[in-house]
């Protein structure tokens, strides 16, 4: 779940902080990548959980409905598709949910109201309103339900995103990460594996795991000479005004460029680009562009940009 393009993001973050507190030492800065990373995986489980929790809440207020003195037509007769819902139904009883819920003590007990809310916000919605008008329903399309109201419901809202902020500062950007992670999750789950069915694993595989870990350590054990080659190519820059922004962000590039030999050139440049797009100022892209071209001409002059076998494709997403 944790791919390489979060795992660079996360790095170009905690690199830019390190600049504007060098104090840092490196082993509670490494520290703290790895604990932003446990966090959006945590953040993952969240999610998912949140539907459990809003079906439970409308489980209740059927239930309210049904014990009172004069219920109405409605009330007396509920239409129970929501809460019948396949989907939600395999997902709250999950066993690697409930472990990791557990354990991490995930809970939105302390947000009846944003649970009450998010509901009510689903209910009016054209998405419900269809699911529930439907003449049948089966699996897949409970599934595409639920898919939906993520999608175009749960992210969007402006509630939801300011109360995973509250709840943990780590999760400022990767809500909308996540939330293509919790469409990923839908799509794969296949009623037949009842409530053994697997959610997705921290990482995709060991490689990944890896490429996490010797990033930022290569990167902050490099970072005095990647910074000299960056003066040396800018030489038209003041290096005081150069953004620490992009100074992070060239600098995990070069670390990428000289010390993972089976991701494509091509691959490391376009991915940093891509973040100074979002998180560094305007001009930012084109000066980081240049610099990096020139660099990396440089080291290939140099022999010192070595690449491997049959390269392929860095699979980021």
């Amino acid at each position: 779940m944790i791919n390489r393009v979060l795992i660079r993001v996360k790095t170009v973050q905690l690199l830019y902080a390190n600049l504007n507190n060098p104090s840092s030492s490196q082993v509670s800065a490494e520290n703290e990548l790895q604990t932003s990373l446990d966090k959006t995986y945590e953040l993952y489980h969240w999610l998912l959980q949140l539907s459990v929790d809003i079906t439970s809440y409308a489980v209740k207020r059927i239930e309210i409905g049904l014990n009172k003195m004069r219920p109405t037509p409605e009330e007396s007769n509920p239409n129970r598709r929501f809460i019948n819902n396949k989907f939600a139904k395999q997902l709250a009883k999950n066993k690697e949910l409930a472990k990791y819920v557990s354990e991490h003590g995930i809970s939105w007990e302390e947000n009846n109201d944003l649970v009450k809310n998010l509901y009510e916000l689903i209910c009016r919605s054209d998405i419900y309103k269809e699911y529930m008008a439907a003449p049948s329903s089966d699996y897949e399309n409970d599934k595409v339900f639920w898919r939906r109201v993520y999608k175009k419901i749960l992210m969007p809202d402006k509630s939801l995103d300011a109360q995973i902020e509250e709840i943990n500062l780590y999760w400022n950007d990767d809500s909308e990460t996540v939330f293509s992670f919790i469409d990923k999750t839908i799509k794969h789950f296949c009623v037949e594996n009842e409530e053994n069915q697997s959610l997705l694993p921290m990482y995709r595989d060991e490689s990944d795991k890896e490429f996490a870990i010797q990033l930022y350590k290569f990167t902050i054990e490099n970072k005095d000479e990647y910074m000299k080659w960056i003066e040396d190519t800018a030489k038209n820059w003041e290096v005081e005004r150069i953004a620490a922004m992009d100074i992070a962000i060239m600098q995990a590039a070069i670390a990428e460029l000289t010390h993972f030999p089976t991701i494509p050139v091509n691959v490391t440049l376009n991915e940093y680009i891509e973040i100074s797009k979002f998180y560094s100022t305007e001009k930012s892209c084109t000066f980081i562009n240049g610099v990096l071209d020139s660099i990396t001409n440089k080291l290939r002059k140099e022999n010192k940009l070595l690449k491997v076998g049959a390269l392929v494709k860095d699979d980021s997403k």
